[in-house]
């Protein structure tokens, strides 16, 4: 009875804490399965950021639940997100959850599980710490180029939207020593690529040591070549950090830094703490200092009384940041936010889809217009496995563009020279030099 199938949905993350589950269950003699039917224990690493997230679940939960009747000791878990924010729903309904371990108590899994397996009672942990940081647990990983490793966890920053800081619990950070020793055992691994990790990197504090004083340790870890982070927040993006990125020449020239809306009205509401023109001069500030930055954001469209005008202000700063790409959706209501319990979710369902097609469109006709930019030019690529065609392979330059390329037997992890041939708004195409 130790067969485990996990999914997980969401953000890196998520990810990384899926790493982190499976490294406590191995430990305890639990072994994995890429079939769900051969397992008799099924973890669903859940998020609680988006509805259709809440939706894949369940249905997901459905199929499992017929599992059972060909295995009727199957065990079935919520863990992260979801299972923080809704677990009462989770364990009072007939959905077929036998655990629910919310993102601070994954330790708990392997004695949850054998008392399920005693008493047949229903398991949960709940409890949110302020000083869990798993920096005691190296993830156990899937070979590739790039790793996740979350150097803090939780959020103190409340925006009314997200409910992260209600599932994650407040802001905590790790050790550099340790993280620096976690990446050491990643180059060991055959990593060459790192992504720093947290809800806000750029409050990291541990002792006298900053986000910038991180990554310079970790530049230092021989073998390690690149360095990514996400992600950041506008409202308090030190110029130290700024610096290091500029500087430092593991540190990639590519920054994620949310927008979230154009509009000072709405950014107040939200609880951003920043303004559209504190944004603008942050964003001129980045690229005077870094001249080939390539900026990536976020933004909800149709946030609570949003107006047409308001939300104009939004394709105003698209259109004058011109970013590299950007993650757009409509506002979702979650539970437990401020903004549900606040604010009335008022426009139009038809409003926001109108909005994010539109954006969408925008941001679609920049990104091709910016990579335009990159024809004939050459860009050292890190190889991450095929592409879609048969005879080409795939990778990313420093800028985190996807760059396609002949597949002339380049191995995952090699460092290659590709000139750019050809564009797409997502996708430069190129030839090996």
């Amino acid at each position: 009875m130790n067969k485990v199938y996990i999914e997980t949905y969401g953000c890196q993350m998520n990810e990384y804490d899926t790493e982190l589950v499976k490294t406590i269950l191995k430990q305890n003699d639990y072994d994995f399965t890429e079939a769900p039917e051969q397992a008799e224990i099924i973890f669903l690493n859940t998020c609680s950021v988006r509805e259709n997230a809440h939706e894949k679940v369940y249905q997901r939960l459905g199929v499992f639940r017929q599992l059972r009747k060909e295995n009727k000791n199957l065990i079935m878990g919520v863990l992260g997100c979801m299972a923080q924010n809704l677990r009462k729903e989770l364990l009072e309904k007939e959905i077929g959850v036998d655990i629910v371990a919310g993102p601070d108590s994954y330790k708990k899994l392997p004695e949850m599980l054998s008392r399920v397996h005693e008493t047949g009672e229903k398991e949960f942990s709940l409890t949110l710490s302020e000083f869990e940081t798993y920096s005691d647990v190296f993830p156990t990983r899937e070979s590739g180029v790039n790793a996740w490793v979350a150097v803090m966890r939780g959020c103190d920053n409340f925006c009314t939207f997200c409910v992260v800081p209600y599932t994650r619990g407040r802001e905590r950070s790790r050790d550099p020593l340790n993280i620096v020793e976690e990446v050491k055992r990643l180059v060991g691994e055959g990593f060459k690529q790192v992504t720093l990790l947290g809800q806000n990197v750029n409050s990291y504090q541990f002792g006298s040591h900053d986000f910038a004083d991180l990554i310079a340790m970790v530049s230092e870890v021989s073998g390690i070549e690149r360095i990514r982070f996400i992600s950041p927040h506008p409202k308090d993006f030190p110029v130290k950090l700024i610096d290091i990125v500029a500087n430092n020449e593991k540190a990639c020239k590519q920054i994620h830094l949310p927008l979230q809306s154009g509009n000072d009205r709405i950014l107040d509401i939200m609880n951003r703490t920043y303004s559209q023109s504190e944004f603008l001069n942050l964003v001129e500030l980045m690229r005077k200092k870094i001249p080939d930055l390539a900026l990536s954001t976020d933004v909800i469209v149709g946030f609570p009384t949003e107006s047409d005008e308001e939300y104009e202000d939004t394709l105003k700063v698209m259109r004058e940041v011109r970013f590299d790409s950007a993650f757009m959706f409509k506002y979702s209501e979650r539970k437990q936010t401020i903004a549900q319990r606040k604010f009335p979710n008022d426009v139009p369902e038809e409003v926001k889809t109108d909005r994010l097609i539109e954006l969408v469109e925008m941001q679609r006709k920049i990104n091709f217009e910016n990579n335009q930019r990159h024809l004939g030019k050459t860009y050292d690529v890190l190889v991450e496995g095929k592409a879609k065609k048969p005879d080409q392979l795939m990778g990313r330059n420093e800028a985190n563009k996807i760059v396609v390329f002949p597949d002339q037997g380049q191995k995952v992890g090699d460092f290659i020279n590709v000139s750019i041939d050809e564009v797409t708004p997502n996708t430069l195409i190129g030839s090996v030099v």
